[in-house]
């Protein structure tokens, strides 16, 4: 489960981890197919986050763990007040996993019956 520090934004855990691999902004908005000054303004948080197609080579440039591209896509969805991007077409898929919010919604489900869901789930 990732949990992400709240100091962080989208564009500072792109930008660390760039500056960390020594991928240079110019290589990188090249590598990407966009413009060096639109991915500055990535990093900077002066736009949104791209979408999960483009996350996804972000991940592949930088090797990003599974780890961070949960956090990655957790930022991703925060920067523009929406899910993360990987999580709606695994609601909209199955129908199940709508039943199962709406029930945990219905049902006040705590923080600590979802830790134990999420431990069942793991163990399979």
């Amino acid at each position: 489960m990732s949990m992400n520090n709240n100091d962080t934004t989208f564009g500072s855990f792109i930008e660390t981890r760039r500056k960390q691999k020594q991928i240079s902004i110019r290589k990188m908005a090249e590598m990407l197919g966009i413009t060096p000054a639109y991915l500055s303004d990535i990093e900077k948080n002066r736009r949104y986050a791209p979408d999960k197609e483009k996350l996804l080579e972000i991940a592949r440039i930088l090797m990003l763990s599974k780890e961070e591209i949960d956090i990655m896509f957790d930022l991703a969805g925060k920067s523009k007040g929406e899910l993360p991007p990987d999580i709606p077409e695994y609601i909209m898929d199955r129908e199940i996993v709508k039943v199962a919010l709406r029930t945990a919604n219905q049902n006040n489900a705590t923080d600590e019956d979802w830790k134990a869901f999420i431990e069942r789930l793991k163990r399979k």
